[in-house]
């Protein structure tokens, strides 16, 4: 199961990367430029394409790499009001344009990624320019889901400048 979960995710990040690079040749980038377009999420995987080092660093020390983890050992004790309730702060742009909507759909988005620190991504893919992205974070992004209750719950300690990336 977890193997065919695997190819599923491997296959749709494939699937991705061979659409972006088409509508890419096929002008996408006028899109990309239109500052009407909404940003979608890419997934953390694209990142690590142009941002190598970043994302060896996250994948190895950030716990939010695997916070679907988290969703998955309380499943079975959660309604699944509260388990959407999770999703939010544990899967990459939950209820956002392009963000998770289940593991089934957009398993690349299952964890909490690159993203939902620095925001939806597909624009500066294309564009690969710094002011597509959020590059300057403060605590304040943290506290978008480590809120006080949740810090002291969680026994949560910001990593921002810790070096998980």
């Amino acid at each position: 199961m977890h193997t065919s979960l695997f190819v599923c995710q491997f296959r749709l990040t494939a699937l991705f990367i061979l659409l972006l690079s088409y509508f890419s040749a096929s002008g996408f980038q006028a899109l990309a430029d239109d500052s009407t377009a909404v940003p979608v999420y890419v997934g953390s995987e694209v990142c690590r394409n142009c941002h190598e080092e970043e994302y060896s660093s996250f994948i190895t020390y950030a716990k939010k790499n695997r916070s679907f983890e988290s969703i998955e050992r309380l499943r079975s004790r959660l309604l699944q009001e509260d388990i959407r309730k999770c999703y939010s702060c544990h899967t990459t742009g939950y209820g956002q344009p392009g963000g998770f909507t289940s593991i089934e759909e957009t398993p690349h988005l299952k964890n909490a990624g690159c993203e939902v620190c620095h925001g939806p991504g597909s624009i500066h893919v294309q564009t690969e320019t710094a002011g597509d992205i959020k590059t300057d974070l403060t605590r304040k992004d943290c506290e978008v889901c480590h809120i006080s209750a949740r810090i002291k719950a969680f026994r949560y300690r910001p990593l921002i400048h810790g070096g998980a990336h």
